[in-house]
């Protein structure tokens, strides 16, 4: 299998991407991770055995719950920021949504 690479910036640190892998440029070291937040859902589910509702919340709700930014982030509740993904329910994005204002529609969903 091919794996395209990119160079880019981390900070002050120079990284190439190759495939998922962010590493130093010119070594192996590891830097980071170009892996989708779909992606980071769909995994978690998958490994975990947990429901779709359960793995978004792992990444949405509950770090907002953790850093205690629940005000303006991690639910769709009065005075939030509203920004949101539809999915379907292989965790494929179909519409995303930046402060209530759809900036991304799938050729996937049907109507909206």
């Amino acid at each position: 299998a091919v794996v395209s690479t990119q160079s880019t910036g981390i900070g002050a640190q120079d990284v190439t991407v190759r495939g998922r892998w962010a590493v130093l440029r010119g070594t192996d070291t590891l830097a980071g991770s170009a892996v989708t937040m779909p992606e980071c859902v769909a995994h978690f589910r998958e490994h975990s055995g947990c429901g779709l509702v359960e793995a978004v919340n792992a990444a949405t709700k509950h770090p907002a719950e953790l850093l205690k930014c629940t005000k303006l982030y991690g639910t769709l509740d009065v005075g939030t920021v509203a920004d949101f993904l539809i999915i379907d329910s292989d965790v494929n994005v179909l519409a995303t949504f930046i402060g209530g204002d759809m900036v991304y529609k799938s050729d996937k969903l049907v109507q909206f």
